[in-house]
């Protein structure tokens, strides 16, 4: 119960849960936690996230890997302002991300050694939260303006295989496929993406295919409330992108080559080397 409400950040109600759990002498297990943080983290009570942190600590349990993504991802939808507050709990769950999200945040910290010590922490973490690591920290730069650090996360992602196939070229059709990815990874994606077809036309080599697309898929996104379709597609009405969804391919952003040609050439000053 305490999960469900959190799912949709009813605060109320999940604390009614917990305190009829605590006044029937049943103490709050790591699971309930995991959800309770994650409620106040949807809420924006960054003090009530760092408040269950520390009865997780008086309880005497543990912090897992499913605990600390779920710091993470309360990390990276918080207000710069209050961001040290979770930041130190992530350090007191697993030192070795706190330091990754200390030289993420540092400005001063070399994209290489963040990298670095980024790649040690993937390495060593269980596969099942690997992707979900690297959504969190590249939404989390991308929400401080740290892009050369979005941009260098995702190439260490997938070199070590966390993220596959974003990437694929035919003759007659260059893809980007963004399922399963967070916000700021799919726009990470999307601004390396854009590197590559201003590298293919500067290149003089054989330029690019009719048709270029973007895959968003369908439904809600796992990282966020809204569907990625929904947050891509005002993304790229921002960037004046002259994509526009596939009317027979939910999902899918179309252009021709001639489009995007003209579209780079006008945005080639705002892209940076990745």
């Amino acid at each position: 119960m305490v999960t469900l409400y959190s799912s949709t950040a009813n605060v109320l109600a999940a604390e009614g849960i917990l305190n009829e759990m605590l006044e029937a002498g049943f103490k709050p297990n790591i699971f309930v936690l995991t959800s309770l943080i994650r409620c106040y983290g949807k809420a924006g009570r960054t003090d009530d996230v760092v408040r269950s942190f520390r009865m997780l600590e008086d309880l005497g349990i543990n912090p897992d890997d499913r605990f600390c993504g779920c710091l993470l991802s309360v990390a990276a939808n918080t207000q710069a302002e209050e961001l040290g507050k979770v930041i130190n709990c992530i350090e007191r769950s697993n030192a070795q991300l706190g330091t990754v999200v200390n030289l993420l945040v540092d400005k001063s910290a070399s994209s290489e050694s963040f990298r670095e010590a980024a790649s040690d922490l993937l390495n060593s973490a269980r596969g099942v939260v690997k992707m979900p690591y690297c959504n969190c920290l590249i939404d989390l730069c991308v929400n401080l303006n740290q892009m050369e650090k979005a941009c260098a996360l995702l190439d260490t992602a997938q070199q070590l295989g966390i993220y596959t196939n974003i990437q694929t070229r035919t003759q007659t059709q260059w893809s980007l496929h963004l399922r399963g990815l967070s916000v700021g990874a799919a726009l990470t994606t999307l601004h390396v993406w854009m590197n590559d077809l201003y590298t293919a036309l500067q290149s003089g080599g054989e330029g690019l295919p009719p048709l270029l697309g973007i895959h968003t898929g369908q439904g809600k996104n796992t990282y966020s409330d809204r569907g990625l379709a929904a947050m891509f597609e005002a993304h790229l009405k921002e960037l004046d992108a002259p994509f526009h969804e596939a009317p027979d391919k939910a999902g899918w952003f179309l252009t021709t080559s001639v489009a995007v040609k003209h579209w780079l050439e006008e945005k080639s000053s705002e892209l940076v080397a990745v």
